[in-house]
């Protein structure tokens, strides 16, 4: 993880995690929301984003109740302190 925030060049990977850490579930349109209060980005790099830290960070926890219900994501909570850990170290 500190591997993932130091390769952060203008500071949208740090956004981004905050963001998770903030809120307890989220799907990405509403990360989206969350992450343009700060920053102009597309919808497509927030997921972008969201993908890369599931698939190699693996400390995000992915649901999907129904055929027609977007993804939800969580962050898993053994790994909660550590990324507030991290994010305040950075």
């Amino acid at each position: 993880m500190m591997d993932f925030l130091n390769l952060d060049s203008d500071g949208l990977r740090r956004l981004v995690l905050e963001s998770m850490v903030q809120s307890q579930e989220f799907t990405i349109i509403s990360l989206h929301e969350e992450v343009c209060k700060e920053v102009d980005v597309s919808r497509k790099v927030v997921a972008s984003m969201t993908g890369y830290i599931s698939s190699r960070l693996g400390i995000l926890r992915v649901n999907k109740k129904s055929y027609r219900a977007p993804r939800t994501y969580a962050l898993r909570d053994e790994y909660a302190d550590i990324a507030r850990e991290v994010l305040a170290i950075s």
